[in-house]
């Protein structure tokens, strides 16, 4: 490698590459106004008609014209370049905290059998599905969650896995459910979850899971809370007021709602499935404990949620992450499948909707008509991290980033910058080829891009089997063999 003692002055650069003749079928300057013309008319229809497509009614696809509206249905989203990059950084996030936990990939399809999500429970997520027939008279769906998806393929898998199951994956989900911020009709869920482990061990290693995310993220305890309770406190309670055992799970539902309708619209709904005033009151009034040992007041040490949530808290405080979980008992979670011990995070400025959810779900399988297995996992979602992220100004530098652009200065050195380009490509190196451009542009799109360097295959150089470098970030220059290059 040797430096050159004075490098050529950018305007001698410059003089190297001729300017490009223009097609004689192609007039200056005609292309780029019927270009812009065509564009300005494009989304000037897009903008028009951005309000049905934003707004209540449906959107309209095209124009008399045959222009088509160019934004997604409501409530789905675009992922360009710059979006990408964020998904993808935050994907890989999941899957690294996925790894260090010791659990595998797996992945379902998006389109799943309507009766996989249709239950009798009154769920608010059953109101919420894309569902259709399909040309073949199939009644499908696209999956609203994952956890039944996950279900089935343990399922499908029978007795040739071997128990425990520790398995993740990064799936879209779809619900045809109101808007809010950090809440769309469809959105990405990373899913971790646990088959095979009857005890608290497994809860604690998911709420480990969520906390080290968080932690690689940049976000603390001050920032977010996990809210954790069990299904068998609202369970210990019927029990007493001697409520029949296939009300619980309507009870569920309605008192999920807790925080989302007033008190009194709540208790309206439980009197009206049948409870008596006094068992009404009676949940209420322990659903708004926020104290473990109150609660043990009430309901006595011998009742198994205390015994399960008391276990809980003591593993917290072995895994070091006791400051991010508190106990609220009215936490039941929506989803009528949960059994046991129930956990949501949440942001402590209470500006954004649950953070991600999850618990124990031991009795799914069998909804499915299979024999059951103990099971618990959760359901972290892309948006509602992505904007606590920007509230706490914690999102990466997203900027495009690629080490090596390689330009040829004269068209009959394109053959060997394709020869360079690709040497440096089986070198692991990202190398973006360009031509028939003038270097004021190639200099340009170096800094848009963030390349790291630029390497110029000019006719003198390449006479001698050398290339110029030029360091993007320091200016420096040099020439080097052209087989020498890392």
């Amino acid at each position: 490698m040797a430096a050159l003692s004075s490098p050529p002055s950018l305007r001698h650069l410059l003089l190297l590459r001729p300017r490009l003749p223009l097609s004689p079928t192609c007039p200056a300057g005609s292309f780029s106004r019927r270009h812009i013309h065509s564009r300005c008319r494009l989304f000037s229809s897009a903008a028009s008609s951005s309000t049905l497509t934003h707004g209540d009614a449906a959107s309209t696809h095209g124009d008399a014209d045959g222009v088509v509206d160019v934004n997604p249905p409501r409530g789905t989203r675009d992922f360009p370049p710059e979006d990408m990059r964020l998904r993808t950084w935050l994907f890989d996030q999941f899957r690294e905290v996925s790894r260090l936990m010791a659990f595998e990939e797996v992945d379902f399809p998006v389109l799943e059998s309507e009766a996989l999500f249709i239950r009798k429970a009154g769920e608010e997520i059953t109101q919420q599905l894309y569902n259709f027939e399909d040309k073949g008279g199939r009644r499908v769906v696209l999956r609203p969650e994952i956890t039944p998806s996950l279900a089935r393929l343990v399922i499908k898998q029978g007795k040739s896995v071997s128990l425990p199951l520790k398995w993740f994956t990064i799936g879209q989900c779809w619900r045809y459910e109101r808007m809010t911020r950090g809440r769309r009709r469809e959105h990405y869920q990373w899913n971790m979850d646990i088959f095979g482990v009857p005890k608290v061990r497994a809860e604690a290693e998911l709420l480990h899971a969520i906390v080290l995310l968080f932690q690689r993220l940049g976000i603390t305890s001050s920032d977010v809370g996990i809210r954790v309770s069990s299904r068998k406190v609202l369970q210990a309670v019927l029990n007493m007021y001697y409520i029949p055992e296939h009300l619980f799970t309507e009870v569920c539902v309605i008192v999920d709602k807790l925080g989302k309708m007033t008190r009194e619209e709540i208790e309206k709904e439980l009197v009206s499935t049948g409870l008596s005033s006094e068992a009404v009151q009676g949940i209420i009034n322990v659903l708004s404990l926020k104290s473990l040992s109150k609660l043990e007041e009430v309901l006595g040490s011998g009742v198994e949620a205390v015994a399960d949530l008391k276990k809980l808290f003591s593993f917290a405080e072995q895994y070091g992450y006791a400051d991010w979980i508190c106990f609220d008992a009215s936490v039941v979670r929506g989803l009528a499948y949960y059994t046991g011990i129930v956990f949501e995070a949440f942001d402590r400025e209470g500006k954004l909707r649950a953070i991600c959810g999850g618990g124990r779900y031991d009795r799914l399988l069998s909804t499915f008509g299979s024999e059951d297995i103990p099971a618990c996992g959760f359901g972290f979602g892309d948006a509602v991290i992505v904007e606590l992220l920007k509230e706490k100004g914690l999102l990466p530098d997203m900027s495009r980033q690629i080490d090596d652009i390689v330009f040829p200065l004269d068209e009959e050195l394109e053959g060997p910058a394709s020869s360079i380009a690709s040497s440096l490509r089986k070198k692991g190196r990202s190398v973006d080829l360009v031509e028939d451009k003038r270097l004021k542009w190639v200099f340009k799109h170096a800094e848009r891009i963030n390349a790291s360097r630029l390497i110029l295959v000019g006719n003198s150089e390449w006479e001698r089997g050398m290339v110029r470098v030029k360091i993007l970030s320091t200016r420096e220059e040099f020439e080097v063999k052209a087989g020498e290059l890392e």
